[in-house]
């Protein structure tokens, strides 16, 4: 499942991972997660890999066996402000600072990390290569996709649960007839066309 990957020579490992730097609505939402070595999780990868049922089970199972786990997210405005890519970095730098216990090094999934004071190293494709980044991949999907879906009962003629909020045809389609809402982006190209 997992190709090696070599551990730097720390003990309190975090991985950190983000969902949703492409939808048009929401926030962008991170999770950092140390896991417990003496309580291995079976079938951790990258969590666009996984059924949306092996997902929430695999979440359950992450929150009960980790030493610590958080989440982070960056609102709309925040994206707006700061634009999408330093609003992931902040929210992967409140994800590791929400962690109940201090990180000695942290993974981060892509090719950047924030600029923080803890040791990291950035892992491509880490959500497929590192336990503890995919762990971080899936706590961060389920909550973002749980927000879409709390976002569909309160829209539901925009659609969220089918799109999670990714520029669709029936995204742009909802957008176009009904306009944007608070919670878009407004900075993102497809939501800026229709502001008027």
């Amino acid at each position: 499942m997992m190709t090696t990957f070599v551990y730097p020579p720390y003990e309190l490992i975090a991985g950190v991972d983000e969902v949703g730097r492409g939808p048009l609505v929401g926030a962008v939402v991170t999770a950092a997660v140390i896991l417990d070595p003496r309580y291995p999780i079976e079938g951790l990868t990258d969590s666009k890999k996984l059924s949306e049922k092996k997902r929430q089970a695999l979440a359950e199972e992450i929150k009960d066996k980790a030493l610590a786990w958080a989440l982070g997210r960056a609102e709309p405005e925040e994206i707006d402000r700061l634009n999408i890519l330093h609003a992931t970095m902040l929210a992967m730098e409140r994800a590791v600072k929400n962690l109940k216990i201090l990180p000695h090094f942290v993974l981060v999934d892509g090719n950047r990390i924030p600029q923080w004071a803890y040791p990291a190293l950035a892992v491509v494709k880490g959500d497929s290569l590192v336990p503890e980044i995919s762990a971080a991949s899936i706590l961060a999907k389920v909550a973002r996709d749980e927000e879409m879906s709390a976002l569909d009962l309160q829209y539901p003629q925009y659609g969220f649960a089918q799109h999670k909020g990714y520029p669709t045809q029936l995204h742009l389609a909802k957008l176009a007839e009904f306009g944007p809402l608070d919670v878009h982006r407004k900075s993102f190209a497809p939501v800026k066309k229709f502001l008027g």
